[in-house]
């Protein structure tokens, strides 16, 4: 049974959302504030969190960041009708997906069963690819499906299930292109729907971390208009 934390200082949402979640055989823990929840996975961390943005004493991003120093959980945020800054920033700053206010608690559970499956198919090497092996190296990069490890020129690059799954999926076959499209069905159900902005913003997270391990890091390259190329070099 998954854990599912839900943060939100809604207290309405909390109690609606986590009834459809036991409903569907998962064991929530539920949190007012950021803070709480902070303290609570400092003890031990769920297998999930869904997180709002906008909360007391410490605010989903604010969350995110200090999850982010520990953890490669997966993150979904919840955000505002309107806010498309809070969107684009929390995928920046390393959540795996979002939903907007006021949201179909269906389409939140679609998103939470998907996360989960991409984060076990990650666990047990068993990725949506055809060319799958158990350790992938293509030039300075290798990649390690079982233990979810990704190095670059010997170092550690510390990626969430949506990164890895792109990055795996791109570097796949070395030259050839993947577009929006394809890469969306890499890193999400079919059911979910998810637009050009927000696997930009998967690659631009992807590409900053890459370049913690080495600040001239190009191998992913953008081709306006049709998709992304990893270069092998």
């Amino acid at each position: 049974m998954s854990r599912i934390a839900l943060v939100d200082d809604d207290r309405n949402i909390l109690t609606s959302v986590s009834m459809t979640l036991e409903a569907e055989g998962f064991e929530v823990e539920t949190y007012n504030d950021g803070q709480s929840a902070l303290d609570a996975f400092t003890k031990r961390l769920p297998d999930m969190a869904v997180l709002d943005i906008k909360m007391p004493r410490m605010d989903g991003m604010d969350l995110l960041q200090r999850l982010r120093l520990k953890t490669q959980m997966p993150v979904i945020f919840l955000t505002s009708k309107d806010d498309e800054i809070d969107e684009v920033l929390g995928l920046r700053m390393g959540a795996d997906d979002y939903v907007k206010k006021p949201f179909s608690q269906r389409l939140l559970v679609e998103r939470i069963r998907a996360l989960l499956r991409r984060q076990e198919a990650v666990a047990t090497g068993e990725v949506a690819v055809t060319e799958e092996t158990k350790v992938m190296v293509r030039g300075q990069l290798t990649m390690d499906p079982l233990r979810h490890s990704v190095s670059w020129k010997g170092k550690d690059v510390s990626l969430t299930v949506t990164e890895f799954l792109l990055l795996q999926a791109l570097a796949q076959r070395p030259g050839f292109v993947k577009s929006r499209d394809q890469l969306m069905d890499v890193a999400y159900d079919d059911q979910v729907y998810v637009d050009d902005r927000t696997i930009d913003s998967h690659i631009k997270r992807l590409r900053k971390k890459m370049r913690t391990a080495d600040d001239e890091f190009t191998a992913i390259e953008t081709l306006y208009g049709i998709g992304y190329r990893y270069n092998e070099e």
